[in-house]
């Protein structure tokens, strides 16, 4: 089985994913810490984000994906694609078709013959548009800028809300309009606004859902 769970930034999928998927003992699959491995690496060598020299950089490039940790060339790098910084990388470099294309074919096969929970941008519309049940979690960007400020702080990582706010701002407008698989919700998705929810109440809500189905 997969699930598919798609938003912007900030909007709280990837602890509702990895919540999830323990709840229902399934793989968990973080899409957009593959996109933060990527420009993590291009963000430190000085590669400049375009089509022609990411395509180059990914002929040597690595990335796995397991035990709910990324893997960059066969370093662990969880804890060093976090900051704004590489978030606004990020925003770039999943914008080019090449990228996306080399991501999609990863993630599939990651993902191939298990029960899994997949978090992104695109999973539902572009990655797995057959998923068996998708959602779409979101957020003001308001709400959701201050969380990630919270967080940054909570990682005593410097920051500043309205800094946070006017990147979040600019993602949100790069990942809808980006050419290709922008960011959107699947027709088929179920919408949650998380903005006056817990987090263990959003997974609570797509467990009731799933199980309402009878597939629990």
């Amino acid at each position: 089985m997969i699930i598919a769970i798609d938003g912007p930034s900030g909007a709280g999928k990837s602890t509702v994913a990895k919540l999830l998927s323990k709840e229902l003992g399934f793989e968990y699959i973080d899409t957009g810490a593959m996109y933060r491995a990527l420009a993590y690496k291009a963000y430190n060598q000085g590669i400049e984000i375009n089509e022609s020299q990411i395509e180059e950089m990914l002929k040597t490039t690595h990335i796995d994906y397991h035990d709910n940790q990324i893997y960059l060339d066969g370093k662990n790098v969880e804890n060093l694609i976090r900051e704004e910084a590489i978030s606004i990388a990020t925003s770039k470099i999943s914008a080019l078709k090449v990228v996306r294309e080399k991501m999609v074919e990863l993630q599939r096969r990651i993902a191939a013959n298990k029960n899994a929970v997949l978090e992104g941008r695109d999973i539902g519309t572009v990655v797995f548009p057959d998923a068996d049940y998708k959602f779409f979690i979101t957020a003001p960007v308001e709400e959701r800028a201050r969380r990630r400020y919270e967080q940054l702080k909570a990682s005593n990582i410097e920051a500043d809300y309205d800094s946070v706010l006017r990147d979040m701002k600019r993602r949100d407008q790069n990942d809808s309009t980006r050419e290709y698989a922008p960011l959107k919700k699947a027709e088929d998705a179920i919408l949650i606004d998380t903005s006056r929810m817990e987090l263990k109440d959003v997974v609570k809500a797509i467990t009731g859902y799933i199980g309402g189905n009878n597939v629990l």
